[in-house]
């Protein structure tokens, strides 16, 4: 029986509960029941002190209407208590945690009622929390690119649907780890250990907590993490033949046949089986550009690129018309945005005591398309001014050639034959060059060693440019590493360890290389000012949905706000000057940065994630296509078997049996208030 009932009172309740069914007995047995005569008023008065009496105790039940409902509105409401339902997903434990994913894939619309994987999810939460006993405690997660608590661990039913409901979906992407190490943080809240020699003990019981994770499975193994006591469920929401089509990406960049002008690039995902055809529509500032059609093979991409002639600025929005018979299962990422910004060159600026040579490498016709070149003395570095403006971030690149400052600008960086002034280089650095050292392997796939050949370079003496933690070592010689790069919060500094002019002990100067000779000079020279400088006229880099954004902005910027796609505006502060920080990033679309009122900067934030945009559910290798199931999570060294898709949750009765009762009160009441008797 505990799979048709469950009890929901205590046996103190039910014997109440059971006394009202005799009371409403003993009610009808002990009316009256009068017969209309018609009397002297003296004999009106003597029988109204009658009526204080019954007639007797115990009289013949006679048909009544009001009293059949009555009893069976008694009946629904202790049945209903019964919670009389049919078994299928059932909680059993004590503790429940619900990780539930809300991420962008689970607003798909590929579930049996077209509607959101996000609200089918809720719905199998909402039936485990109907379930929950009076000794049963649970709490809400969810995740998407960050974790969120919605509700702890309570008892309280009501609170935990409240909870429920508040959830929305988001336009993240899905990060699982942060959400685990949330719940096994609030599984193991009195956790105590007890070290002895190299083992350690739990001192303290740990109670076993179910965890059950409701997601489409969009995201990768989660490695190094330790389940405990957590138990795990995975209950997959989607299905395998959810069809999609996305625009994975959409930049503008400049013509490479003639850098004066812009183009915008799109490209689209097909993550279906069958090729499919859809037009691409292009607008600014909702002023139609142009449109292309594009055929995308199966599983497959497809691009299209839009001259953008005598367009400026504005913001740029590319749109996918699909044809109807296509069930396209996310809209999401039907849409992409970028910013058209008016050309505007990189600044770079070349401190030098004098090199003929690479000043003249940074004045051909393509550097001077991309930046502008600037050009001082080393004694500069000492100046007042010079500090405020190198930390002001007018500057894109700073290059130092065979010279130091006393601080690192707010600008990338490239050192020529020095190393920087920080701690983490200065560890890593040697204190007397090496002699000939011999070029034998770079990174050809770095952007700044693109398309040159190093093998023949001969350098007479270098500096060791080896890179401090998290950076990368990009020329490697037979002495050492001599061209390296590393981060310096959103900027990134190289050092190329060997000088192109030298000076030598009786000051006369003389070739340190023989570099400039060779064809990949002015080349490499051409990289660095594209890869450090060269992006300024192009759109702002995408933001991802959730993520920082960081900018530049007038270090003197006061009143700043930001527009949201959706209109909303907020206020914010500079964190540092010329630096704005902004985290309210879960909208697609367009940012507007203003100042006064005045539109200052714009950011475009889009979901290009093939991870979400693929909602199909992942299905096991070793099975048969029509045998489909779905393929298991692998958290640490578990893997979590995942159940049906269509795995039924408990059916309970009691919500129709309590409006049954509430029916049957309100026909009671308009039957006593009609006089109507049978």
């Amino acid at each position: 029986m505990d799979s048709l009932f469950r009890n929901t009172l205590s046996p103190v309740s039910w014997i109440l509960l059971g006394m009202i069914p005799p009371a409403i007995f003993a009610l009808y047995f002990l009316k009256l029941k009068r017969q209309p005569l018609e009397v002297p008023s003296t004999y009106l008065w003597h029988r109204v002190l009658e009526d204080l009496h019954v007639n007797s105790l115990w009289q013949r039940l006679r048909k009544s209407l009001l009293l059949l409902l009555q009893l069976l509105m008694v009946a629904l409401a202790m049945l209903a208590l019964l919670r009389p339902g049919w078994q299928g997903q059932s909680l059993e434990g004590q503790q429940f945690i619900f990780l539930l994913d809300n991420s962008a894939s689970m607003s798909a619309t590929d579930t049996q009622s077209e509607a959101k994987r996000l609200d089918v999810a809720k719905g199998r939460i909402a039936a485990l929390i109907d379930q929950l006993e009076s000794d049963m405690s649970a709490m809400i997660i969810t995740f998407a690119e960050q974790p969120d608590v919605v509700q702890e661990f309570t008892n309280n039913k009501r609170l935990l649907r409240e909870a429920l409901e508040r959830i929305e979906p988001s336009a993240g992407q899905t990060a699982l780890r942060g959400a685990l190490e949330l719940a096994d943080g609030f599984a193991n809240p009195d956790r105590v250990m007890n070290e002895e020699g190299d083992q350690s003990f739990e001192v303290t019981e740990q109670q076993d907590v179910e965890l059950y994770i409701f997601s489409d499975g969009r995201f990768p193994s989660i490695e190094d993490f330790s389940l405990g006591n957590l138990r795990p469920q995975f209950l997959p929401i989607g299905s395998f033949a959810a069809q999609n089509l996305a625009i994975t990406a959409f930049n503008t960049r400049r013509n490479e046949e003639r850098p004066e002008l812009q183009q915008a690039f799109v490209q689209v995902a097909n993550f279906s089986e069958q090729e499919q055809k859809a037009i691409v529509e292009l607008t600014l500032d909702k002023r139609l550009l142009d449109a292309a059609e594009l055929t995308i093979p199966p599983n497959g991409i497809a691009s299209a690129t839009f001259n953008l002639a005598g367009e400026n600025e504005g913001a740029l929005r590319a749109q996918l018309d699909i044809p109807a018979e296509f069930k396209d299962c996310l809209a999401l990422d039907n849409e992409a945005y970028a910013i058209l910004n008016q050309r505007s060159d990189g600044q770079v600026l070349l401190v030098t005591p004098g090199n003929t040579t690479l000043q003249a490498a940074l004045a051909t016709e393509r550097v001077n398309r991309l930046a502008k070149i600037e050009t001082v003395n080393p004694d500069v570095l000492k100046t007042a001014e010079f500090l405020a403006k190198a930390q002001t971030e007018l500057y894109d690149l700073i290059i130092y050639d065979q010279c130091v400052p006393r601080m690192m600008p707010q600008a990338n960086t490239l050192f020529v034959g020095r190393m920087p002034p920080l701690p983490d280089w200065q560890q890593q650095a040697r204190a007397e060059p090496v002699d000939a050292p011999q070029i034998i392997d770079w990174v050809r796939g770095h952007p700044l060693l693109n398309l040159l050949e190093l093998g023949n370079v001969q350098i007479a003496d270098s500096l060791l440019a080896r890179p401090p933690l998290g950076g990368r070592m990009l020329i490697d010689s037979t002495q050492g590493p001599l061209f390296a790069i590393a981060p310096r919060d959103r900027y990134e500094d190289a050092v190329l360890g060997f000088e192109i002019v030298g000076t030598e002990a009786d000051g006369s100067r003389t070739f340190n290389t023989d570099w400039p000779r060779k064809h990949s000079f002015p080349g490499f020279w051409l990289n660095v000012i594209e890869y450090f400088a060269g992006g300024q006229s192009a759109s702002l880099v995408h933001n991802r949905p959730d993520r920082m954004m960081e900018i530049r902005v007038d270090g003197q910027a006061s009143n700043l706000e930001v527009e949201m796609p959706d209109g909303t505006r907020q206020l914010v502060a500079l964190e540092q000057p010329g630096r704005l920080s902004y985290h309210e990033t879960g909208q697609l679309g367009v940012y507007q940065v203003r100042e006064a009122g005045q539109v200052k900067k714009r950011f475009a934030v889009n979901l290009f994630g093939r991870e979400e945009s693929d909602i199909r559910l992942r299905a096991r290798q070793e099975t048969e296509k029509s045998l489909k199931t779905v393929d298991s999570l692998s958290i640490g060294y578990i893997d979590v078997a995942a159940q049906s898709p269509t795995a039924a949750v408990r059916r309970e009765l009691w919500k129709p049996l309590l409006a049954g009762a509430l029916v049957v009160l309100m026909i009671e009441w308009y039957i006593y208030n009609r006089r109507v008797y049978i």
